[in-house]
């Protein structure tokens, strides 16, 4: 015959303190601390929404009056952003395209001087030896 597994019972943390399937005294105070917070963040966003959808229906009109100056206004904004960060850029590219060519040069220069000193004192030899 099959033997039988004695049977696991789950007991829940309030049952052993004798709270048969009750809140604890720790749930209730955040129930009661959190109702109040919740309920207050909930009416300032309807209040929020509220402000929003006012705001949007007196500026819409506002809008739709004056876009024939918004529109070409906001297009000279963006390009004159565009055009000053532009300038910017090229700017930066140009210093750091100097900063090369000078370090170019001053890595190349002591052995350019080198070969020119050299080249003098034959030309000066030759010319000795010549005259």
């Amino acid at each position: 015959m099959a033997e039988r597994q004695p049977q696991q019972v789950v007991v829940h943390p309030s049952q052993v303190k004798g709270q048969p399937g009750g809140l604890t005294a720790t749930q209730i105070l955040a129930v009661v601390t959190l109702l109040p917070v919740g309920g207050t963040l909930l009416a300032l966003a309807g209040l929020t929404l509220a402000g929003s959808v006012i705001g949007l229906l007196v500026t819409t009109p506002l809008f739709i009056i004056f876009s024939p100056v918004l529109v070409p206004a906001t297009i000279v904004v963006g390009l004159a952003v565009t055009a000053f960060l532009a300038s910017g850029m090229f700017g930066l590219t140009g210093l750091s395209s100097l900063s090369w060519v000078l370090s170019c040069i001053r890595q190349k220069a002591p052995q350019q001087l080198e070969q020119a000193k050299r080249r003098m004192h034959e030309a000066a030899a030759t010319a000795q030896h010549r005259g």
